[in-house]
């Protein structure tokens, strides 16, 4: 049977054309009742990086979380939502991108994300322990409603990555030390997925992320919501809106050999709007695939020269220290190396893994990852 994929022309964030947009794709996926059922307990899960404003297009915009919130409680009345973000605690990175008003008014209460609980995956593939948030382990099924973003480790911020957040704040850096490959780092987010298995995957692509993402890019009308139960071809679908190689990718291949969906084309249903309708050569989206790391000696030296890397721009850092605190790397990358913080913190690229956590939370967006000369030459 091929994975269904509803794709539903929106072109604002008005409260009804969103409503009715949300509930035509549901629908063109059999209805929320295929997905949950009276009395489930239904976490619903946004991606909040940090809690930014909905104008900085980091997280799905309120109106979407309304919707989707508003269509499930036609099932069940038990309902929470949250997620981890990168910094600061779950309760206030709610608040400023409107979840926190949306769940108050709806009477949903918000998931515990702040403390966990060990969970041994024994039939995984690769990574098999996980500490998941308690809210996430606490109820029956989950709602992931991406944002559809660029992101510069795994090109794309969508349906696969969304449930990251499901780990507690403070032990998500630990993954980027252990797995400092981005292909093991993305096999390990197909893992995270296949434990938690959420119901239904939702993507607001109305206004989309380009360029520096997940954090730092720009906005680009793509006027789309997305819609499956397959969460490799609903961001495979997403790869062809932008012209990207969905191989480019990490997450696609493991995932399809792996069992969590497909990315292959002739797999996948569309439904709803035509995706021709959609597509943006334009959009700006590194438009390469992910290089894997090795274990030679002369990596790290070699990696210097030739890799993408975080590069401060000094005329927009304002020397906040939020790139040190949450690098890590031990001894840190980026830091004050020589103790003067008057002015903005440098690299030691030796010591960087290129997580690019430093990137994804400056809150000034004065850190972009550029690739080296001899790394572009290298890769024509």
């Amino acid at each position: 049977m091929k994975s269904r994929v509803a794709l539903v022309r929106c072109s604002s964030y008005d409260e009804r054309t969103v409503a009715a947009a949300v509930q035509k794709g549901v629908g063109l996926l059999g209805g929320m009742e295929q997905f949950i059922q009276p009395n489930d307990k239904i976490l619903l899960k946004p991606n909040v990086l940090v809690g930014d404003a909905p104008t900085k297009l980091v997280s799905p915009h309120p109106t979407v979380f309304k919707a989707v919130a508003r269509l499930a409680l036609t099932v069940t009345n038990n309902l929470s939502y949250g997620d981890s973000a990168g910094m600061g605690k779950p309760a206030a990175n709610m608040r400023k991108p409107g979840f926190a008003e949306i769940a108050q008014e709806m009477n949903i209460p918000l998931a515990d994300f702040e403390n966990g609980r060990e969970i041994q995956f024994k039939e995984s593939p690769f990574t098999r322990h996980f500490t998941l948030a308690n809210g996430v382990l606490d109820a029956d099924g989950l709602i992931s409603i991406a944002k559809f973003k660029t992101h510069q480790l795994t090109r794309i911020t969508g349906a696969v990555k969304n449930q990251f957040g499901c780990i507690p704040g403070l032990l998500k850096p630990g993954f980027h030390i252990k797995l400092p490959n981005p292909l093991d780092f993305a096999k390990m987010l197909v893992c995270l997925t296949l434990l938690i298995r959420p119901r239904l995957y939702i993507m607001d692509g109305i206004t989309a992320m380009e360029g520096n993402g997940p954090r730092g890019g720009t906005g680009r009308q793509m006027n789309v919501l997305l819609f499956s139960a397959d969460p490799i071809a609903l961001d495979a679908t997403m790869c062809r809106m932008i012209q990207l190689d969905p191989l480019h990718v990490p997450t696609m291949q493991p995932g399809r050999d792996w069992g969590l969906g497909t990315y292959l084309d002739e797999e996948i249903d569309l439904v709803g709007d035509p995706l021709e309708s959609f597509v943006n050569s334009a959009f700006n989206v590194v438009r390469a695939p992910v290089r894997p790391v090795t274990s030679s000696r002369v990596v790290p030296f070699f990696r210097n020269l030739v890799s993408p890397r975080p590069e401060i721009d000094l005329a927009r850092c304002n020397r906040c220290g939020t790139c040190v605190k949450h690098c890590p790397a031990q001894p840190k990358a980026v830091d004050w190396h020589n103790g003067d913080k008057s002015k903005p913190p440098a690299y030691k690229y030796e010591r960087c893994i290129r997580c690019f956590c430093c990137q994804e939370l400056c809150p000034e967006l004065a850190i972009s990852v550029e690739t080296p000369l001899l790394g572009k030459i290298v890769h024509l």
